[in-house]
């Protein structure tokens, strides 16, 4: 505990003192898209479309998989394998964003509850809308959180925290209403 709480007053002490170092952490704490160019998109391109097209194809297998691994091997799908390029292409798809952007909350939480609401369950239809509502959710944020913080700014990581933290607690009590009233 001693040695955790001298490297948060080192830490605090460096962030402090100069402003240019505390805004590059505060980037890599709550992410944000103001300042980015196209040259960072090039270099997350490839890394982002090897995701998309992992993701394109395993899901059907995950459509296979929903009804128990046993079902989806008697349906033909490989099970090991599914998980794998399914961990994979999250693993790319999730690096790649957040290689670009930072650690941008509640957008990959919230969004594909609501993809699933809007498309129904098979998986193709889920990452086609998330990946629409997670632009459009990321884009609106950033314009929300320009527009509240004027002539400022207010990290688009904050504001999707703000409109997701409230969105999951009430998926998450729906859910949990749902599981009561089965029962």
């Amino acid at each position: 505990m001693a040695v955790a709480a001298a490297l948060t007053a080192l830490t605090s002490a460096v962030l402090l003192m100069r402003p240019e170092v505390f805004d590059a952490f505060r980037f890599w704490t709550v992410g944000s898209i103001a300042g980015r160019d196209a040259s960072v998109l090039w270099q997350v391109l490839p890394f982002l479309t090897a995701g998309a097209l992992l993701a394109a194809a395993v899901a059907r297998p995950l459509d296979a998989m929903a009804i128990g691994e046993d079902g989806a091997a008697a349906l033909g799908a490989r099970v090991g394998a599914t998980r794998v390029s399914g961990a994979a292409a999250v693993t790319l798809l999730c690096g790649a964003v957040t290689a670009a952007v930072g650690p941008i909350g509640f957008v990959g939480l919230a969004v594909p509850h609501l993809a699933r609401a809007l498309g129904g369950s098979a998986h193709h239809r889920v990452f086609g809308y998330s990946a629409a509502l997670g632009a459009l959710l990321l884009l609106s944020a950033d314009v929300l959180g320009r527009w509240v913080a004027r002539p400022a700014e207010l990290e688009v990581g904050i504001v999707t925290a703000f409109l997701g933290a409230p969105a999951l607690i009430v998926l998450t009590r729906r859910a949990r209403r749902a599981r009561q009233a089965r029962s």
